[in-house]
């Protein structure tokens, strides 16, 4: 089935609407050879992110600039210092992120995260504890990893992950490994195949590092 650019506006308008999560009434979009480009003003930075996580669940969609602006309104402002304060609660009684694992920056509404986890599932864990605070316009995360664990056999472990996950088509894609670097290379049906495949590469043991090169071949 041939999917025009066209075409791909509509659906990825169409989806921001259905999605619950999302303002969508002050968000464009465009698309141009199969990359869509998202625009405009929403309140929260959970409602950016969202926004372009349904967009690039819409099949035929390659890539997705996100260019939309947070704008908090009323009761979503907030002060850097109760920002960062909140953060750091957050962390602070996060299940996952180790304990003083992350330290907090906040200037204008944007938080950075910096410090040293074991696991990519922690690193973004911390994250995803403070991008829904009040206030929050953008997060740059900047936490490190420093895996424990021996990056052995990591190769044979990943292409096993890919062939046992339903989503992932493994006979499209190359895994090349060193020193605990992944690099994926090759071509998947979707975006959402695509981030799939880099988080089962993200959760072997030993990995510090994922070069996600996957094309999107619809």
């Amino acid at each position: 089935m041939i999917t025009t650019d066209s075409d791909l506006q509509g659906r990825v308008l169409s989806e921001l609407k259905w999605e619950p999560s999302i303002d969508s009434a002050g968000v464009g979009v465009t698309a141009d050879d199969h990359v869509v480009t998202l625009r405009g003003n929403v309140a929260t930075y959970t409602q950016k992110v969202a926004a372009a996580r349904a967009a690039r669940r819409v099949f035929g969609v390659q890539g997705v600039a996100n260019e939309i602006m947070v704008a908090p309104t009323g009761t979503h402002g907030g002060s850097d210092s109760d920002i960062a304060d909140a953060a750091v609660h957050a962390l602070r009684w996060s299940a996952v992120v180790p304990n003083g694992a992350a330290k907090v920056t906040v200037s204008n509404g944007f938080v950075t995260l910096d410090g040293s986890v074991e696991w990519q599932f922690e690193r973004r864990a911390a994250e995803l504890a403070v991008r829904d605070i009040r206030g929050v316009v953008g997060v740059s995360n900047l936490i490190k990893l420093a895996p424990r664990a021996s990056a052995k056999d990591v190769k044979v472990k990943i292409e096993g992950a890919f062939q046992r996950n339903a989503v992932i088509d493994a006979r499209r894609i190359v895994v090349e490994e060193a020193g605990g670097k992944i690099v994926l290379r090759g071509t998947v049906h979707s975006l959402a195949e695509r981030a799939e495949a880099e988080h089962a590469a993200w959760a072997a043991p030993g990995v510090s590092h994922v070069d996600n090169r996957l094309a999107v071949s619809a």
